[in-house]
């Protein structure tokens, strides 16, 4: 009964703290609903702040103080905006006035297009016309049924009210202007006073949410920061200039108002998805309406098509880095959510805002599936994603994974970071009994053909070299320096596949290795060779370790005369531990990685010639304490 009482107030928290999370959820999103007339000038001012705090505090830099050069750099913008804003009106106004002499060439376009009435044509024109007959028909049935006409309505007639206060006055002159100048307005004292107080509007942030988390928090804002400062600076960098060779190309072009559909584009590309395609239909529609021929609509499609493939996979990735950070999926759906919200305005800030809420997921632990939804990091890390597709029992993707993994990265490095790993995973499911025998039966086989494959390809050289090596290491060893290496599985096949990549990179560095099966431990000691001078054990830690350290005794006393290396795979406390779960006078050296196995080989067969087995034993003791000095400075500096 206790643990009944127990299980309650567990499952009701549960169930309330997921009610607590919806409620709050749609109450942020009725709040940015509501309060839109109020939130977007600030969101844009917060934009535009970010945007304009560079050329403020490079103008602080050149002593000018702090007021006036926020007033600087805000008139400069108004000037500028004011300006554009005034040669695009006339622009239009000119378009809009030119019009009706560019009726007939559209018209003569059109019949250009027009083919000769087909059957199609006229089915819709029977079946418009029976539609317009049954209509007929049913008014009158309706007329005769009720035996008269229906009055004639009187049409309402709305005396115009004068304005009730200077406001409204203004209103009514400005028109729909007013509503953009309010807004404009809005935003103009808000970037202003953000600007004047960034420091003070910092650290009240800190005080708000920096508690106990001060480091935290600094972190989070300097990212925001720069993150978001330098991508909308870059952001209208890129615009500008595409406006400016987009508006240049169609002057060349021949196509009339070249300046306003460039100004126009520029700032169409702000709009995800939709602004850049609207902003080339418009020239395009331009140059259809006046020139005689379809010439020059192609040659503008043509233009715009070289333009935009250019920009966006050169020019953006090589400037913002090869992401933004947010997945193509969350900017269209931040689009749409944004664009609902606060329409236009919304879908302008959607990209910026999506970072701000990637960047709040990064750093607060409770949102962090904001960063997980939203952002464009993988998911998965290398070595749980080819566990998960072995679990899905697909072949394919496990190759492509390999496949794009070792487009950079060399053999051996793969088999350290994602495979081992992965059969770590695949090890510790198994003695859960979370894994039904089938599955593991294919996860082993899978891998096998894999490595199996992956061995026939031929060794790439900026990959000949092992990483684990240092400068004096010989990085190539000749086939006839290489040993005689046997490579032992410890206690299941987990091991032997380990154990068959191992004998496979050592047999790419110049060493005679080969690897045998799992089996019982006398069939497994039966094999080792007279020649045999290095004995490797594979064995993935936790539950192969007493099996290992059982096979390195044994070996011990049937051959003396061995070099025993112990391979604990992806042990995470370094080598020196792992020695320590060995024991003293049993292996040689003890490794944690493939590469460093192969650098120890390598560093063995140097002293080959000439030496003793103690001697030999020394020197790869020293590789081996080389190797864990340097698990200890990575844990040191993260890695």
């Amino acid at each position: 009964m206790g643990g009944v009482r127990a299980s309650v107030p567990v499952e009701s928290s549960t169930s309330n703290s997921k009610l607590l999370t919806l409620v709050t959820l749609v109450v942020v999103i009725g709040g940015l609903y509501l309060g839109r007339a109020i939130l977007m000038p600030l969101a844009l001012a917060v934009v535009f702040a970010f945007l304009l705090t560079p050329i403020v505090i490079q103008l602080e830099k050149w002593h000018f103080k702090r007021v006036p050069a926020v007033l600087i750099v805000l008139i400069l913008c108004l000037v500028g905006v004011g300006a554009g804003s005034w040669n695009i009106t006339g622009q239009v106004t000119d378009v809009l006035t030119q019009l009706p002499s560019y009726r007939s060439n559209i018209r003569a376009k059109i019949r250009s297009v027009q083919t000769r009435k087909g059957s199609f044509t006229r089915a819709t024109d029977t079946v418009t016309q029976l539609s317009d007959d049954l209509t007929t028909a049913s008014q009158d049935a309706a007329s005769k049924q009720s035996g008269k006409k229906s009055p004639s309505q009187p049409i309402p007639v709305q005396v115009a009210q004068p304005p009730s206060s200077t406001p409204q006055y203004f209103r009514s002159m400005l028109g729909p202007l007013a509503g953009v100048l309010e807004v404009l307005g809005m935003v103009v004292v808000f970037t202003l006073f953000m600007l004047i107080k960034r420091e003070d509007l910092r650290n009240r942030v800190i005080r708000l949410a920096g508690r106990g988390h001060l480091n935290t928090v600094t972190e989070a804002m300097d990212d925001a920061a720069q993150r978001l400062s330098r991508y909308l600076f870059l952001q209208f960098v890129v615009n500008a200039s595409y406006g400016l060779i987009f508006g240049v190309g169609l002057y060349l072009i021949g196509v009339p108002h070249a300046v306003l559909w460039g100004v126009l584009s520029g700032l169409l590309r702000f709009i995800p998805y939709i602004g850049t395609p609207i902003g080339a239909l418009l020239p395009m529609a331009m140059a259809l309406a006046v020139s005689p021929g379809w010439t020059q609509v192609v040659i503008t499609f043509a233009f715009f098509l070289v333009l935009e493939l250019t920009v966006a996979n050169i020019v953006e990735p090589w400037l913002y880095g090869a992401h933004t950070g947010v997945s193509s999926l969350a900017i269209l759906v931040a689009a749409i959510f944004w664009a609902t919200i606060w329409g236009p305005v919304g879908l302008v800030l959607s990209t910026p805002l999506t970072m701000c809420l990637i960047l709040i997921g990064r750093y607060v632990p409770h949102l962090n599936f904001l960063e997980v939804l939203l952002g464009d990091e993988p998911v998965l890390a290398p070595e749980a994603h080819f566990y998960q597709r072995l679990l899905a029992l697909d072949q394919r993707e496990v190759r492509k994974i390999a496949d794009s993994f070792l487009g950079d990265k060399p053999l051996g490095n793969f088999y350290d970071v994602v495979v081992i790993p992965a059969l770590s995973l695949a090890e510790q499911d198994r003695h859960m009994e979370a894994l039904d025998p089938g599955r593991v039966k294919f996860i082993i086989q899978s891998t096998k053909d894999l490595i199996e494959e992956l061995g026939e390809r031929p060794t790439d050289e900026r990959f000949s070299g092992e990483e684990e090596q240092s400068p004096t290491d010989e990085m190539n060893v000749s086939r006839s320096a290489g040993m005689n290496i046997l490579c032992i599985p410890t206690r299941d096949e987990a091991d032997e596949v380990v154990a068959t990549m191992l004998g496979q990179l050592l047999r790419r560095a110049g060493h005679r290795a080969r690897s045998i099966a799992i089996g019982t431990v006398p069939e497994m000691l039966e094999q080792v060779a007279p020649g045999d001078r290095v004995v490797c054990l594979s064995a993935l830690p936790p539950f192969a370790v007493g099996q290992a350290r059982s096979l390195c005794r044994r070996l011990r006393e049937l051959r003396p005369d061995l070099i025993i290396v112990v391979g604990l795979w992806n042990f995470e406390f370094g080598v020196a531990k792992a020695q320590e779960r060995i024991g003293s006078g049993c292996s040689d050296m003890v490794t944690t990685t493939l590469a460093q196995a192969v650098a120890l080989a390598n560093q063995v067969t140097q002293n080959k010639k000439g030496a003793n087995v103690d001697s030999v034993r020394a020197k790869a003791g020293n590789g081996n304490s080389a190797a864990d000095e340097r698990d200890k400075s990575e844990q040191k500096v993260g890695v």
